[in-house]
């Protein structure tokens, strides 16, 4: 069995006492992408990115090149360890030291960028790397790879309609790579047409929701789809990051800052409805956050 056997088919548990007081025919419940082996939801397009480069070919002496905040760089390195793979990732200088130390226990090659460009200069440097020389990188582009929403449609909005047997209402989850969402949305819709899907975005460029994307002030993944959103909220990074918190105190779910905000936008929909089965996801686990104290105290 190899580790991209090992991912995806992760749980879906409901939520009981962060939720506060909701109609009694509501649902709310979450997808704990943490339990994937590389710990991320990252995983998932991870392998399909590099499956499907695979089954395309890649150049001898080529070396695998793409940008990442540092889930999707942790899957990649997890994954091309077990395939021998040599791997180079551009990421913000200020990306936190677990990520960090965990990509370079994989052997990833690291090119840090200046923080202050944020994830928009990492992909605009790793652009520029590939462009200079072309011959020596094969560029993964997450944000533009349709393996990546593909993951999601096949797998992840799979799992949900089986693990809900159907009764999924409305699907919300934070924009990043956006491909998780679109892909979600996608694949549920081929069951649930009349899906309510609800995208969660920082309500402003500069916020503390790492791994999710302000799109009108950010670069536009080509993938993102705006005909998959039923509806945008817009999530404040204060009030996200409490209710990350509660999740570890009182559903025993210790999660990063963007499952916050998923919670922060499931919770506005559920509070909306008098019956419904509300489903988000949890992108990661809160262990890789630890050295980040404002988080915590």
């Amino acid at each position: 069995m190899s580790l991209f056997d090992l991912v995806g088919n992760t749980p879906l548990v409901r939520l009981s006492r962060v939720i506060g007081q909701l109609s009694s025919g509501v649902e709310v419940w979450a997808k704990l992408e943490g339990a994937n082996p590389g710990g991320s939801v990252k995983d998932r397009a991870a392998s399909h990115i590099l499956r499907d480069r695979i089954a395309r070919g890649i150049p001898a002496g080529a070396r695998l090149l793409d940008s990442s905040s540092g889930n999707t760089g942790i899957a990649y390195g997890m994954l091309c360890a077990e395939l021998g793979l040599p791997l180079t990732l551009v990421l913000p200088a200020n990306a936190n030291r677990e990520r960090k130390r965990l990509l370079r226990a994989y052997g990833v090659e690291l090119v840090l960028t200046d923080p202050l460009d944020g994830s928009d200069g990492a992909i605009r440097h790793a652009q520029a790397l590939c462009a200079a020389e072309p011959d020596r990188w094969l560029y993964l582009d997450q944000y533009s790879n349709a393996a990546n929403p593909r993951a999601h449609e096949l797998g992840t909005a799979e799992e949900i309609w089986q693990q809900t047997q159907g009764r999924v209402t409305h699907w919300v989850a934070g924009l990043g790579t956006t491909g998780t969402f679109v892909g979600t949305t996608r694949g549920l819709r081929k069951h649930r047409p009349d899906l309510v899907s609800v995208a969660v975005q920082p309500d402003g460029p500069f916020h503390g929701l790492e791994g999710l994307k302000h799109l009108p002030s950010a670069i536009r993944p080509a993938i993102y789809d705006e005909a998959a959103a039923s509806r945008h909220l817009w999530a404040p990074t204060e009030p996200a990051l409490e209710l990350r918190q509660r999740l570890g105190r009182e559903e025993g779910l210790l999660v990063g800052p963007s499952s916050g905000a998923a919670l922060w936008g499931a919770l506005e929909v559920a509070r909306e409805l008098e019956s419904g089965v509300v489903v988000t996801l949890f992108p990661d686990g809160g262990e890789r956050y630890v050295s980040e104290d404002h988080l915590w105290d």
